[in-house]
């Protein structure tokens, strides 16, 4: 039978029973959940399954850039890496940032990486370009030529720079012949006198007077005025038509500039350069004067001055590698001409000639051509002294073609004449002052004009 412990213990069962079935059936769902909730419901249960690696650190790289920066909701979508990609999230998930937060160390490390690709989303977060080349400072355009326009403007320059000479044998002309009401034999005399101070040299001299003599037999030199323009047509006669600046006609056209030391050669390449320079030609200089460190410094300063590159070897260097150089860099840079300076010893010590012969061959070599030009710079201060060095270059290099600086400075113009006479070489430029204009294209006729013009013309055109 059963005792009165048993019946409160089999009572307090079924209450606990009882009580737990009316529980379970207060918590259930009253309907059934239609098609509409089955998203709402996956919603919940995806949350706690474990997230891919890609997408765990995109979705704590959006908790910790949210406060931060305000990102656009376009910007907000979730980088298109291939993990990412592969986990199909829905379009929306409240719960995803709360259900597994990120704890681990090893999980906040991808986020540090992937931190930039968020933030360059946002406009204003993108890096400025920064330019890491130089562009190149444009050229000045080239300047008009200053080549002179000869006639009579050519003239008047000619003769403010014959100054002296027409102060000296063209003054004393002057005077000989304003004495004379007749033209004779013995004036000749008197005049042969002067022009041998003038360093037209004996033979030109000579050669001079001996035409004017012809004239004065045939009754042509009837009175001063006569004897002046025989002056000019003969002094023209023996210029003849073959001076005149130097023709590129050659790409690149290479110019030898020689010269004993103190004639001008350095001054002469600069001015040189700065003409071609503004007439539009591409130009490079050639410090071939290795003993003189003057020279090369002197050259890199014309260079500066006119913006061209200089090839320069060291001290002491072998001058022939160093013209090599600038022919090939002229010859791969497209430049129109080189003007290459040589070295300048005194003309009478025989290893400088053997030098410049070198010299000629390395042009020869680089070139498959002799030197375009080899113009041998006098200073017309030296007089007769001009004619002999003349003699020489050209016996050693074959010279071209002459510049005559300094002609402002000396009474002895006349002797352009003696060296055109003697050497048959043309004058290619003459100096007639320190600026670059005053290196002047010689033309034959406004200098024979400007020399042997009557003084006393000068005073009416004044």
């Amino acid at each position: 039978m059963f005792t009165s412990t048993t019946i409160v213990i089999a009572i307090v069962v079924l209450a606990v029973v009882v009580g737990a079935v009316l529980m379970l059936r207060r918590g259930a769902p009253r309907e059934l959940p239609d098609e509409t909730d089955t998203p709402k419901l996956a919603a919940k249960e995806k949350p706690r399954t474990e997230l891919p690696e890609g997408r765990r650190a995109t979705e704590a790289v959006r908790e910790a850039a949210a406060p931060a920066t305000e990102v656009p909701s376009a910007a907000r979508a979730p980088v298109a890496t291939p993990t990412a990609a592969k986990a199909e999230a829905p379009s929306a998930s409240p719960v995803a940032t709360t259900s597994e937060p990120v704890t681990a160390a090893p999980e906040v490390a991808p986020v540090a990486a992937a931190a930039p690709a968020i933030v360059e989303l946002a406009p204003e977060e993108a890096p400025r370009q920064v330019p890491t080349k130089v562009e190149p400072v444009e050229s000045p355009a080239p300047r008009p030529s200053m080549r002179p326009s000869g006639g009579a403007e050519d003239v008047a320059a000619l003769k403010k720079g014959l100054a002296s000479t027409r102060g000296g044998f063209i003054a004393r002309l002057a005077q000989m012949l304003s004495r004379k009401k007749a033209i004779d034999p013995a004036l000749l005399e008197q005049m042969e006198e002067v022009l041998l101070t003038a360093d037209l040299g004996p033979s030109t001299t000579q050669k001079l007077l001996d035409r004017l003599r012809e004239r004065m037999n045939r009754n042509e030199l009837a009175n001063e005025d006569r004897v002046w323009s025989a002056l000019r047509e003969e002094g023209l006669a023996i210029l003849g038509d073959a001076g005149g600046g130097i023709r590129l006609h050659n790409k690149p056209m290479v110019v030898l500039i020689v010269g004993v030391n103190g004639v001008g050669k350095t001054t002469t390449i600069g001015k040189l350069a700065s003409r071609f320079k503004q007439d539009g030609k591409k130009v490079v200089l050639a410090a071939g004067d290795t003993f003189r460190a003057a020279a090369v410094l002197q050259l890199e300063v014309w260079g500066r001055r006119v913006g061209c590159p200089v090839v320069k070897g060291k001290e002491n260097a072998d001058p022939g590698s160093v013209i090599f150089d600038a022919i090939k860099r002229a010859q791969a840079e497209g430049a129109d001409i080189v003007l290459a300076d040589t070295a300048g010893r005194l003309h009478t010590k025989i290893p400088l000639m053997d030098e410049l012969k070198k010299l000629g061959r390395t042009v020869e070599k680089a070139l498959d051509r002799p030197a375009d030009e080899v113009l041998l710079v006098l200073d017309a201060t030296n007089g007769q002294n001009a004619i002999q060095q003349a003699q020489t270059f050209k016996e050693a290099l074959g010279v071209t073609g002459i510049v005559l600086t300094k002609l402002d400075g000396t009474a002895k113009g006349g002797v352009v004449l003696g060296i055109v006479d003697q050497h048959g070489l043309p004058v290619r430029y003459v100096g007639i002052g320190e600026r670059v204009e005053d290196l002047r294209e010689f033309d034959a006729s406004s200098f024979v004009q400007a020399l042997f013009e009557k003084p006393e013309e000068d005073a009416n055109a004044a």
